[in-house]
């Protein structure tokens, strides 16, 4: 990406983008007229202290229907393998049809919960495929109730906040990983007014994201915003800030993809808005020039290249403030399938 791409982006974000009335959800619902390598701005919606804008564009990959992990295991069309490594596990379709599974993603079960790290996609009947992963359950090493430890039971969930991200997808470091998991459970104790931990296993992330207390705070942030992108037949990501302030920016080849992912995506955006919700607290809606800046920003970023599989490779681009995943489909020519962009 070229940053004469980025500062045009910039530019058209600007004069395309209006701020609609903060706090209304339904703000904002026509698209702005802004445009930027096929991508248009609607928004901002707003509840509480989380503000979405919508992100519209050109479906890349028309004709393709990618399973998502959560479809697919639920399906039994995949099984991830624990492998005894912290750190690595395996993936298999064992279907005829393709799989794009999210870094961030968070597999449940096996001898402790993980996180898979970067974007893959699974060709079908792809045989085993060793995947890098991050514990996201410190306090276990062992088969979980009527769980199976040999393999992991479904995906509900994406990593709730931007920090972990950054330390799962960006450091590689399972120490901050750890730790952050251990920030975020805080985090939302203080704001559920009790704990948020599991019985079964307390150091569990997915657990916590379970919990009824959080999930009621996550539902006033799911039915205010959910519905969104009804009717909107061109969304292809979404960006999002937190008690005013830009967070993430989240966009697909392919609008069918994402709005598979988007109950998920949500769902975990919301668990992170909740996390650092302070009461009594209001803050203006970003506006949309500030996330333009936050992109053009990382696209500013030197690329480094890394093939995370034989079909994916991810580029990397980085400032002092934003930073920029790029996932590549070496089979389509090296055209990316998702950028995800996140303030550091």
């Amino acid at each position: 990406m070229k940053i004469g791409m980025a500062l045009l982006a910039l530019a058209l974000f600007i004069v395309g983008c209006s701020v609609d009335k903060a706090g209304d959800p339904q703000a904002g619902t026509t698209a702005s007229a802004g445009s930027a390598g096929g991508f248009k701005l609607s928004g901002p919606y707003t509840h509480d202290n989380l503000t979405i804008y919508l992100i519209h564009g050109e479906d890349r990959l028309k004709g393709k229907n990618y399973l998502t992990l959560t479809e697919a295991m639920e399906q039994k069309k995949i099984i991830v393998h624990e492998t005894g490594e912290v750190n690595e596990l395996t993936v298999e379709n064992v279907s005829g049809e393709e799989i794009f599974i999210i870094g961030g993603d968070i597999v449940k079960g096996g001898k402790q919960d993980r996180t898979l790290a970067v974007d893959i996609v699974l060709p079908p009947n792809s045989g085993k495929i060793p995947v890098d992963s991050f514990c996201v359950e410190h306090g276990r090493w062992s088969q979980r109730g009527g769980e199976t430890a040999t393999a992991f039971a479904g995906n509900t969930f994406t990593l709730s906040s931007k920090e972990l991200k950054l330390a799962a997808k960006g450091d590689g470091d399972q120490q901050k990983v750890w730790a952050e998991v251990e920030r975020a459970q805080h985090q939302l104790a203080v704001n559920a007014g009790k704990s948020v931990q599991s019985g079964e296993s307390e150091s569990s992330l997915q657990l916590t994201m379970e919990n009824k207390d959080v999930q009621a705070a996550v539902e006033q942030y799911v039915n205010k915003l959910s519905a969104i992108v009804d009717g909107k037949s061109d969304v292809i990501g979404y960006a999002f800030a937190i008690n005013g302030k830009v967070n993430s920016v989240d966009i697909y080849a392919s609008a069918p993809l994402f709005r598979k992912l988007w109950s998920k995506l949500l769902n975990s955006t919301a668990v992170e808005a909740f996390a650092n919700l302070k009461r009594g607290e209001s803050f203006a809606p970003v506006t949309a020039e500030a996330i333009a800046l936050c992109m053009a920003d990382a696209e500013k970023g030197k690329a480094e290249e890394k093939d995370v599989s034989a079909r994916v490779k991810l580029v990397t681009q980085e400032t002092e403030k934003n930073v920029l995943f790029e996932s590549r489909d070496n089979e389509r020519k090296g055209e990316w399938i998702r950028r995800n962009y996140l303030s550091k």
